[in-house]
Parts: C-alpha cells; structure tokens; sequence
C-alpha cells in the first residue's frame, strides 16, 4: 500500500510548473487591471528564472550524482524531459500573452516604441538620455577565440552584436543592458491622451554606432540573450574559516555557476549563435530556448503605473488593529489578550511599534529575535539598535542562508554587530527559519514573558503584498517553550521536551501525525471527523501517505496550497475525500494554518513550516496552538471564505489544469472580502 501511494504523488517539479502557469493565468485574467497584469508578466518571469537556477540545476547534480539519486521519487532525467516540454508549451503561451498585453496597451492608448518609431521630438530626448544617463553604464566585450571568454552576469540580458565589413567579415561583441536604470524609459508625448513608453534595449540598438565609433563597420546589429546559472550555493567546509566569510566566498563561487539555460531571439544569425553556445558551454538543447527579442521579464514586475488609477489595483491601506488603536503600551495589551495581526490587511508597524516599545521601556531587559530575510531600509533592525543603546541586552539569530537574501542579510549581521548586538549565526546543519521574538519585563519585581511566533519574515515590504499572521502573547503556555527555543538557538547541545509547540526538527512531524491520526480514530468510530490545511507546498512523503490513510478512513480534508502539490486528490478509494484549491490573486497567500475538528473542539495552529521534507527535519521550525476563543474564530472565518472563493480560486487535481473553483454562492473574491471585513472594525 505505500508503495502505490508513492506512486500516486504529484512530482514536485511538475506541480511547481502548474502553480506558475495560475500566475501566468493571471496576467491573461481580463477583470485584472492591465498594469497589474503585466506585473503578473513579470512575476512569472522571475519565478522561472529561480526555477531554473534552483530546481533544474538541483535536478543536473541528481543525474551526475548517483549516490543523490537514490531517493528521489522519479527519474531525474525523465523529469528534465517533462519540464523541457511543459516549459515550451509555457514559452508559447508566455509569448501569446505578452503579444495580448501589448495589443490591450494600445487600446488603452499606451504605446511601447521600437528604434525604428521614434516620432522626431522623441529622438532628442532618447538622444540626451542615451548620453547622460545610460552610455556611461556601457563597456562592450569584444569576443575573441584568442581571448577567455567573459564571466557572464545571469541577472542581466545582454545585446549579443553582430558587426561586418565590407568583405562581410564578421566580429562578435556582448553589451550587458544596465540592471541599475529602469527598463523601460518614458518618453515625451505631445498628445496628453497617448503614452510613449521604449526599452533601454531599443535605446541601445539605436546608438551601436556611436557604441563602436572606433571601429569601420558597414553592418551592426544587435541580438538579445541570457543565461541562467546553478545558484547552489557551495559552503566549503573549512573549521577554520567563519561562517560570513565561507558564504562571501559561495557567493563569489555562484557567480561562475554552471549554466543551465540560455534563452535568445530567434531571429539571431545561425553563425552568432553557434559562436556563442560554444563559448558559454551550453550543448544540450534542452538547454537552448528560442524566444522573442526582450528577455529579463522580471522587470515588468516594476512597470509603472503610468499616473492612471484604473491600471492598477485600487490602494489598500492596511487597518490599524482595533485593539491596539490608541493604546500607549502594546505590551500592556497582551498581558490582557492575545493579539493575532493579519498582514497586509492590518498595520506591519504595530510589529515596529511593539519592538520601539520594548526598546525603550526601563522595565523590559531583554528582546531575543531571529531574522531570515529583512528589508534593505529595515525599521526591526533600527529598533533592535535602538534597544541595545538604552541598555538592553538584544540577541539575534541570523539565518545566513536564506537563498538569493545571503548579502543582504551579511550586511545586517555586520550592522547589528557593530551596534553591539549580540549575533549568533543560525544552528550548524540546520537552516532557522521561525519567526520568532521573545520580550523579557521586569515589573514590581515580577517577570513577565511575551513572544511573537509568525508564518512570515520581519520584513516591512514584503509585509505589504505577502498575506501572513503574528500571533502576540503572553500566556504562558507558549513564552515557556519560545523561550527554550531561543535557548537552544544560543546553545544547541541544550534540547527540551515541547507540550504546545511544535518544534522542527524535533517534534513537527511526529505532532502533525498524531493529530491525523486522532482524525482517523474519530472517523472510524463514527464521529465528527475534518482537517483544514493550507500551507504553500505540500511535498512531503510520509505526511502524502498519513492524509491517504485519513481520507481512506472517512476523514474530510480540505486544502489550500498555494505552490507545489504532490498530494492528488480525488482519487477513488484514496484521496476521495481531500479536496485542494490554490489561490493566486494580487496578495501572495503565505500563511500556514492547520485546523481539525478534535471531536467538536477544533485545535487551530499557525506557524512557519511548510509540509516539507526540509521544513519538518531539516530547519528550526516553530508552530503555535491558538488558545484564545476570539483568535479562533478570526481565523476560522478568513479561512471558510478562502475555502469558498470562487473568484481566485484554482481547483489542484491530476491533470493540472487549474480550472476555476466555481460553486453556487454569489461571486467573492477572498481578499477583497476579508480586506472588507478588516476595515468595517479597523480604522
């Protein structure tokens, strides 16, 4: 019987591919605003980008590594091929949809000009931008077989340039298109009603003569191109060496990264490809994808919103929580009550405010925090810096290897260091990915513990777009066991014993299990007998064939996995009893949430694990019960309106089709019904 369930698992890759196309569904969706799906345009471009680097690289190292490929659960070469065909089918349908966009820009009278379109006025501006803002950021290479060839930067596309002489002598050289400048340049209009918009690419192209001015050339022209390189990154394991400077020093190595795919316009020359190709080293085809003449989409992910409102989302300005509103001391709040913040819906800054607070309260000793992916300008490190002046004793878990965040988070290490925080780096061979704080206050000679465990990143940006919980408190049952966590952090040969949280890598699995097979024992004796689930991946083997055994028992499962998916559902005498559906809408669903029916007495839990292998016995993980009554019923009703979302909803079953969750309630959209319900008690 586990045997048949393995083999009735969704392959990680393929599902991840499905999720991407329900992005791709929305920059094809009509009822979404046209900027907005561009950006969608954009996103699905950058997913893919890290697709590539990460799980198509991963799966090259499994075909070359026996001993890797032991336990996988499919053929890894047998998976390269599926992902190289649904990735052209991909390709096609990507390509379709930005031709779409464009046609829907020029009815809205927004037009994206070429070299060859320039009207005569906007040739002076191109002129003056050209020179002042983007030749200085131009150095060709001239490509030489005498010569090595260049290290080739996977974050920028480049101009690949075909020049010949009269005797039709050909020369190649590479122009990398600038990262630092936006993408597209506005250009002036003397009609108000028409909007003129060119790629710095284009702008490029235009001037290739002045680029090689030095050169007698009667022919230029100009092909565009990019890579993608293996972004593992290798930590050499050196005891003699620190842990910032082994990953400075993978960072260097991931630059010169195996190359994993090139994408190029097809319309390049047979003789500039063939030079190129070989120089790079890319000979398998699955490898060499034709596409159009842009690539780099990602950046579509900041197309701007051109002055016009009804391009864009209507802005949703996060609610200030009602019971926070007008308190002068959070802190004096969570010694009342819990408090459950729903992001972006509600204010991130309460976080800050908490974190001021603690910071600058004589009473409160110490705050203990752990960071894995921070923004650039983060006001949670200034306030921790601003803790250490007043005299409190602060200490911060830095995950370093938070995957393409590993500078960023270097950076803030070394800040926090220099302010006089004391960093500790993460727990050896294994990746801190909770998202906790624990506050320590002294007061009328009492102490008084208060935590905060989250589903997502102490990240002010991402806290606007990224749908996540923070649950704040003081009960006891849940400071205890945060704190042992941050014990075991600071000293990890210290392990404890965890009654109400669950604790990766030491008791999440082992919890989850019990509590389905709870589920199974109700189901079998006949009584009330549900789970809810939603978690972004659902991958993980063991945990795929205890829901199998639930389902088979009569247990009704409802999911709701934004990602990856190897569960199937729906099939007889298996999984007939689970259901799953995604969500893909303007708000990216992070939160994981686990609900069961415990006899009529639901158990609620929120935390930062994903049902992986990775995330139950590989990192440090922290789920939290919800104790108080109020909290659950928040939860329970932003969820039953997730659930019944027919709007944004994707059914997940066998064919990947993500058809359209579609039901006989009155047309809702969830987020917009749960930002609704935010603001009718929030202000």
């Amino acid at each position: 019987m586990a045997q048949q369930h393995k083999t009735r698992k969704n392959n990680r890759d393929i599902t991840w591919l499905s999720f991407n196309n329900r992005v791709l569904q929305e920059a094809n969706d009509p009822t979404v605003p046209l900027v907005e799906r561009l950006r969608f345009l954009g996103i699905f471009s950058s997913n893919r980008d890290e697709f590539f680097k990460v799980r198509v690289a991963s799966l090259h190292r499994l075909v070359h590594d026996e001993e890797l490929n032991t336990d996988f659960d499919m053929d890894p070469e047998e998976v390269l091929k599926r992902i190289q065909k649904l990735t052209i089918g991909q390709q096609e349908d990507y390509t379709q949809t930005y031709q779409t966009l464009m046609e829907a820009m020029k009815v809205e009278n927004i037009h994206i000009l070429n070299e060859n379109q320039l009207l005569p006025y906007q040739m002076d501006f191109v002129r003056e931008f050209f020179s002042n803002q983007l030749r200085p950021f131009l150095v060709p290479l001239m490509l030489s077989n005498k010569r090595e060839f260049p290290t080739l930067n996977d974050k920028a596309p480049y101009l690949a340039v075909l020049l010949e002489d009269s005797k039709k002598k050909s020369k190649y050289a590479l122009i990398e298109i600038p990262t630092s400048i936006n993408r597209l340049v506005i250009l002036p209009s003397e009609e108000k009603e028409k909007t003129y918009l060119m790629y710095i690419d284009d702008i490029i192209r235009l001037y290739l003569r002045e680029i090689f001015v030095i050169f007698e050339f009667n022919s230029l022209t100009a092909y565009s191109f990019k890579i993608t390189r293996d972004a593992e990154l290798d930590i050499e394991d050196d005891i003699s060496t620190g842990i910032i400077e082994k990953i400075s020093k993978g960072l260097e190595r991931r630059k010169l990264g195996d190359p994993i795919r090139i994408v190029y316009d097809r319309e390049i020359p047979k003789i500039l490809l063939n030079h190129l190709l070989r120089r790079i080293g890319i000979a398998k085809a699955e490898h060499i994808i034709p596409s159009g003449r842009y690539h780099n989409m990602r950046d579509f992910t900041k197309f701007p919103d051109l002055g016009r409102k009804e391009l864009v989302y209507p802005k949703l300005v996060p609610q200030t929580h009602p019971d926070l509103e007008g308190k002068r001391s959070i802190l004096q709040v969570l010694t009342q009550k819990d408090v459950l913040l729903s992001y972006p819906y509600q204010r991130f800054d309460h976080l800050i405010d908490l974190l001021r607070e603690a910071a600058i309260d004589p009473k409160v000793n110490f705050i203990y925090i752990n960071l894995y992916r921070v923004a650039s300008n983060s006001k949670v490190v200034n306030a921790l810096e601003n803790a250490v002046r007043n005299g409190k004793k602060v200490v911060v878990i830095v995950e370093l290897r938070a995957r393409f965040d590993e500078e960023n988070n270097i950076f803030w290490a070394n800040h926090l260091q220099e302010a006089g925080v004391k960093v500790i780096f993460g727990v050896p061979g294994l990746k801190v990915h909770s998202k906790l704080i624990l506050i320590g206050k002294k007061e009328q000679g009492k102490d008084t513990l208060f935590a905060h465990v989250g589903t997502g990143n102490f990240n002010e940006n991402t806290a606007k777009v990224y749908t996540d919980y923070s649950l704040l408190t003081s009960d006891v049952r849940i400071t205890k066991e945060v704190e042992k966590v941050f014990k075991f952090l600071q000293n990890n040969y210290e392990r404890a014993i965890f009654k109400n949280l669950w604790v990766s890598p030491f008791n999440s699995r082992r919890k989850i299990i019990d509590l389905i097979d709870k589920e199974i024992t109700s189901a079998k004796e006949g009584k009330e007998a549900w789970m809810i689930i939603k978690v972004n991946n659902l991958v993980d083997d063991g945990i795929i064939r205890k829901l199998y055994q639930a389902s088979t028992a009569g247990v009704k499962i409802q999911c709701i996995i934004r990602g990856t998916c190897g569960l199937v559902p729906g099939v007889k005498g298996m999984s007939d009893n689970i259901s799953v559906i995604s969500i893909i809408d303007r708000f990216l669903e992070h939160a994981r949430v686990f609900i069961t029916a415990n006899q009529g007495s639901p158990l609620f839990f929120l935390g930062s694990a994903d049902w992986m292998l990775r995330n139950l016995d590989f990192r440090v993980e922290v789920t939290t019960p919800v104790f108080q009554e109020s909290l659950k019923e928040e939860i329970w009703q932003m969820i039953q309106w997730q659930l019944n979302d027919n709007q944004k909803a994707r059914i997940i079953h066998r064919n990947h089709e993500n058809d359209y969750q579609v039901n006989d309630l009155p047309p809702m959209r969830s987020q917009e019904k749960i930002y609704e319900w935010f603001q009718s008690f929030g202000s």
